[in-house]
């Protein structure tokens, strides 16, 4: 992400055209996300939750320090802050979600974190079809806990409890990379991030690390997770994050659910039942719905000549000089 040094760039220019590339990187990510959760799930055996989720982060954060080179040596103290910040709710996030999978399915895993950013989202909200979009999409989001708990096994309370300590930290991961999205040039702030994350949960998982790194056969695998949940999801939502409005953002990430549960049964063998199903149409439905009332918004402005209040590009995306408490990009969605 990178604050511009141009003019402000009005909403009314980029609500409409732009919106189908950055939706697509988000559904990206999400699948590439999800995919990576299946596949590290399978090392938990040998590896451990935590020691998979450092390993993980540690390899992202190196191949994305290679390929970016940010000018550490340049940044000031309130960037350092701002990046130790962001690291610390990665690592702590990705920690506590692959200690749930480890106990609970991942569809009911998600949905439980998903709490976290929905209850962001319903709070920086304005609007009551956003809000309502939020509540359609919160409803079929709770589907996936309702078909875990009627089904045959019961939910480990220790991996419910991680699911939402995971949550807490998606919500303040979602601050976090917005704030420093703002504050530093590129991705220059995701890649050290995310090594600050494996530093900071190194404690809990070096026994797996080290295992990991012994085997060839699992380090090349832990390679592919860090690659498929780690550089793959987060460049893309910070790429999507420029452009796309906060709401539509979050409700697109309602989508998380139904592609762990299509993950789960393809990669699985989780099933795929009725209650599920509804599920998925309902986050779908919440998704289309908010994001074409957003595209209503920005038609209307471009007709009328004026930008939405609500709906204006943050700065850190576009360059616009908005600096409205609390009203970062609403959404990005580390989890895997």
């Amino acid at each position: 992400m990178t604050r511009s040094s141009t003019s402000p760039v009005p909403a009314s220019t980029t609500a409409g055209p732009t919106m189908a590339g950055p939706v697509a990187m988000v559904l990206g990510s999400c699948v590439s996300l999800q995919i990576g959760a299946a596949f590290a799930a399978q090392l938990f055996g040998p590896l451990g939750s935590w020691g998979v989720t450092c390993l993980r982060l540690g390899m992202a954060a190196t191949v994305l320090l290679l390929a970016v080179r940010p000018a550490l040596h340049r940044w000031d103290r309130a960037q350092w802050r701002g990046v130790l910040l962001f690291g610390l709710a990665l690592g702590a996030m990705n920690g506590s979600f692959y200690a749930s999978i480890a106990r609970i399915p991942l569809g009911a895993a998600v949905a439980i974190e998903f709490l976290g950013p929905l209850v962001l989202s319903a709070i920086l909200s304005r609007r009551g079809a956003d809000l309502l979009c939020v509540l359609v999409a919160l409803l079929g989001v709770s589907m996936f806990g309702v078909e875990s708990l009627t089904g045959g096994a019961a939910l480990d309370p220790l991996g419910v409890v991680f699911a939402l300590i995971a949550g807490v930290f998606w919500a303040g991961y979602i601050l976090a990379s917005a704030h420093v999205g703002r504050l530093v040039p590129g991705h220059g702030g995701l890649a050290a991030a995310v090594g600050i994350g494996a530093l900071a949960i190194l404690p809990l998982g070096a026994d797996g690390v080290a295992t990991g790194l012994a085997d060839p056969h699992l380090a090349l695998l832990a390679l592919g997770c860090a690659l498929l949940a780690s550089v793959i999801p987060y460049s893309l939502e910070l790429s999507a994050l420029r452009s796309l409005p906060s709401r539509v953002f979050g409700v697109l990430l309602s989508l998380e659910p139904a592609v762990a549960g299509l993950a789960g049964l393809i990669l699985l063998g989780q099933p795929l039942t009725a209650l599920t199903a509804l599920a998925i149409v309902l986050v779908v439905a919440a998704s289309i719905g908010i994001t074409l009332t957003a595209r209503r918004t920005g038609t209307t402005a471009k007709e009328t000549g004026t930008a939405p209040d609500d709906d204006s590009v943050p700065d850190g995306r576009t360059g616009g000089e908005s600096e409205r408490s609390g009203e970062g990009s609403v959404l990005a969605t580390p989890i895997g």
